[in-house]
């Protein structure tokens, strides 16, 4: 039996997850949702990856932390508001993506009272690296 590689398997949840709506004549077409430039992505050899979903209740946020690498989240329900030092709050809705920079320090909350917020978290880093680096 053949392995796939962590590049087969996203590339592959990528393709099985395209709307209905991307496709012509059925062929599935994904619908790109964020496209930007970042800094500070890990250089070495190789790279662990991770895909994470969260789900914030409504009022939850979550620790002040930093990440050492670039984050992309990808909302599927509520929204998002992250509070980063230095920067304008930024919110993010169902549907919509945003890259979280790295070094910064930041904090991410759901400030509905009544809705639930989930998220898809897509983090590229040297291997064994944490998600995240509290800070207090």
């Amino acid at each position: 039996m053949k392995r796939l590689g962590i590049p087969s398997l996203v590339a592959g949840s990528l393709l099985v997850a395209c709307s209905a709506n991307a496709q012509e004549g059925g062929v599935a077409r994904p619908n790109l949702v964020l496209k930007q430039t970042s800094e500070g992505m890990p250089k070495g050899d190789k790279q662990e990856i991770s895909i994470l979903t969260a789900t914030l209740k409504p009022g939850d946020k979550t620790v002040f932390h930093t990440h050492r690498f670039p984050v992309s989240v990808y909302i599927l329900e509520g929204a998002f508001t992250l509070e980063m030092e230095g920067r304008q709050p930024v919110t993010v809705k169902a549907g919509e993506s945003m890259v979280e920079p790295p070094n910064v320090k930041m904090t991410g909350y759901n400030r509905s009272a009544t809705e639930a917020m989930k998220v898809v978290i897509f983090y590229v880093a040297d291997p064994g690296t944490p998600f995240l680096d509290p800070l207090h």
